[in-house]
């Protein structure tokens, strides 16, 4: 049977294997986890080994991807399957699952660059497992109290197994959302707030609170792609930037493009939105967006901060700290939640919201 109590596995953006390693010793050890980490540079994944591993088992069950900055995705996991035969990859596996049922299967592999060709190897797996392991009676999809099934392939012939909780891993492998860039979208851009919706809001939230009919206002929005999102979902759109819009997005009716600086527009009145991806130091933008909220100008906000070369996660706890700082002065409660999605680059995407 396998044992997956060995470790966890993370995954990440290939070079934020170290920021990762930090945030997940430290969240660990607030919750009297201690051990270490093993990660190599670039290679889009690392491991959590706790110096005891009922004590890791009893913390991953409560562990979410939300508490995770850098993760893409996370399973608890065991010692790698070496030496697979080439030719029978499926064999070694379904002999170590013996005995054990899940409820759905993941196969993947870490998004960097010695790793990426693997991709195709794990699309082509996945549904031969998957047929072989119900033919064994050790996968049930319609049994949502399951654990999830993880296989991480590291090379061609070597696995990481391992498993999650129902509801606790990423809802695509490899945290990789399936999203298509449409023709109409000014720019790619358009990608990065679709994740961050689709990550911070539920189905129900998203109906809810993206109605058409609200108002939103995107600083620092030229050429469109947050605007031309937000228009998508039918919101009316306040989009400031001293640069053109993309022309189509400029003769909707439902943007009206301010040619005015970000940082010193005001909405004439309260909107229930505020997005911002505008390139500028993340203390800054926190300061900003902190300030939003703090006068009730919006309710809640989806805002970028971009990220320096050096000392990431200390950037980010600066940014978090500036903004509780300024709403505890307002005796404004708030929720925030940070993640780097996948379309994000060097920098991390916050949802900030009055509660």
């Amino acid at each position: 049977m396998m044992d997956t109590n060995r470790q966890l596995l993370l995954l990440c953006r290939a070079g934020y294997e170290g920021d990762c390693a930090s945030q997940v010793q430290t969240v660990a050890a607030e919750a009297g986890v201690h051990g270490f980490c093993k990660a190599k540079p670039d290679s889009g994944y690392l491991t959590f080994i706790a110096h005891d591993p009922d004590a890791l088992a009893e913390w991953f069950a409560t562990l979410s991807l939300d508490d995770l900055i850098f993760a893409r995705q996370m399973c608890l996991a065991g010692d790698p399957l070496d030496d697979l035969p080439p030719d029978n990859r499926l064999g070694p596996i379904l002999a170590e699952l013996d005995g054990q049922e899940f409820g759905g299967v993941y196969v993947e592999t870490p998004d960097a660059e010695a790793t990426r060709p693997l991709m195709r190897l794990c699309r082509k797996f996945t549904k031969p497992l998957e047929q072989s392991m119900r033919k064994r009676g050790l996968l049930d999809p319609r049994n949502r109290q399951l654990s999830r099934l993880h296989l991480t392939f590291i090379e061609t012939t070597t696995v990481i197994p391992g498993c999650s909780h129902p509801g606790q891993a990423a809802p695509r492998p490899m945290g990789i959302p399936r999203l298509k860039l449409s023709k109409h979208a000014p720019s790619r851009s358009a990608l990065k707030l679709e994740e961050a919706l689709i990550t911070f809001l539920s189905p129900d939230q998203r109906q809810e609170l993206l109605r058409a009919g609200l108002e939103a206002v995107d600083l620092g929005a030229a050429p469109g792609g947050w605007t031309w999102q937000l228009v998508r979902e039918g919101l009316m759109v306040t989009a400031v930037d001293n640069g053109p819009l993309a022309e189509a997005l400029a003769a909707s009716l439902q943007v009206e493009h301010r040619r005015e600086d970000g940082f010193t527009f005001r909405p004439e009145r309260p909107v229930e939105w505020l997005v911002c991806d505008m390139v500028e130091k993340p203390i800054r933008v926190a300061a900003l967006v902190a300030d939003w909220l703090a006068r009730g100008d919006c309710q809640r906000a989806i805002f970028n901060l971009k990220l320096p070369m050096k000392k990431r996660q200390q950037a980010v706890m600066d940014a978090v700290e500036r903004i509780a700082d300024r709403l505890a002065d307002a005796e404004v409660d708030f929720d925030i939640d940070i993640r780097q999605l996948y379309h994000d680059r060097d920098e991390v995407t916050a949802y900030l919201r009055r509660t």
